[in-house]
């Protein structure tokens, strides 16, 4: 009778999830154009003036959120008067993956990298938050023709001690891992989704629209979900077998982080990379917290700016006798 019972609630919670996923679609839809390469379909929103001689920005967001993080407000600022890339990551937003194993740095950045020449984009200045600051630092260690300059925001590039989150580690799994996926986890996000957001961004406060304008309960659609937590479980591995190759890099670097930061800590990230990659400029900041573009966005674009007119100078330089 247990079992009965047990699989009509499981059965009813996996229809909520399906009209759920319906719901969530119709209120954010796809934006952009779909880029289709090798293991993947991406998600490319293409903004700003295209008339400058400087590389484009390619706007990369972290885990558990797609590109409208990183549009709003940075994304569509930096528009005014640059180029300006954002992509959903592959298994993100409105990006598919073939593979859910295809999780790793590594893959994603070769994966971008196919889209950036599909695009004919010769170079980009990445600016890379969070989780993308492993795929950042990947891409200009594989692909360093295609990275002009990195520019990241609290990021991870380092081993830490703990884990990502017992229920991430479960849906990450075999078999336990779809079920949860696709009949608790989106009932259930939508009533923790604001106070978990609310955490990332301490000590600053969260803006009241964050939720909506930046699409996140896409978030909570199984096949994104599942994604989402493949990514976080095998990126610490991925950052270990990386980080001995960090002095291979070098093109400008800058770093902006906070002090505050309890979601991806300074000391552990930020600060050793610093010591690693010399040419790092960074930038702590006392009481910033997880979420650098949306506390101090004005600092991020003055930085930014910094760096392509230093680019820019690179580049005028003489390069012959």
């Amino acid at each position: 009778m247990i079992s009965i019972v047990l699989i009509c609630v499981l059965g009813l919670l996996a229809v909520v999830t399906h009209l759920g996923v319906v719901a969530v679609e119709r209120r954010y839809p796809a934006s952009g154009q779909t880029i289709k390469i090798e293991g993947a379909n991406i998600n490319l929103v293409d903004i700003g003036p295209r008339d400058g001689a400087e590389p484009p920005l390619l706007l990369i967001h972290g885990a558990s959120s797609n590109l409208d993080a990183m549009r709003r407000p940075l994304g569509d600022l930096l528009a005014r008067y640059h180029r300006v890339l954002l992509v959903d990551r592959p298994g993100h937003g409105w990006s598919e993956r073939d593979r859910l194993e295809d999780s790793t740095p590594a893959i994603q950045a070769r994966m971008l990298e196919d889209v950036l020449q599909r695009l004919g984009v010769t170079s980009v200045i990445l600016v890379v938050h969070s989780w993308s600051g492993a795929l950042g630092t990947r891409m200009a260690l594989d692909f360093p023709h295609r990275v002009a300059g990195l520019v990241m925001l609290a990021p991870v590039a380092y081993p830490w001690r703990g884990g990502v989150g017992r229920y991430n580690e479960a849906v990450a799994t075999p078999l336990i891992g779809p079920l949860l996926a696709n009949t608790i986890t989106l009932p259930l996000g939508l009533l923790l989704a604001k106070p978990a957001a609310r955490g990332v961004f301490l000590p600053q406060p969260m803006p009241d629209d964050f939720l909506d304008v930046t699409a996140t309960p896409l978030l909570l659609r199984p096949r994104e979900f599942a994604a989402n937590a493949r990514d976080l479980a095998t990126l610490k591995q991925a950052v270990r077998e990386q980080a001995p190759r960090y002095g291979e890099i070098k093109i400008p670097v800058t770093i902006i982080a906070g002090d505050a930061d309890r979601t991806v800590f300074t000391d552990i990230h930020s600060r050793p990379f610093a010591q690693a990659v010399p040419q790092t400029r960074l930038i702590v900041r006392p009481d910033l917290g997880h979420m650098v573009q949306n506390a101090v966005p004005e600092l991020v674009i003055e930085e930014i700016d910094r760096m392509v007119a230093g680019i820019a100078r690179a580049n005028a330089l003489p390069t012959g006798p």
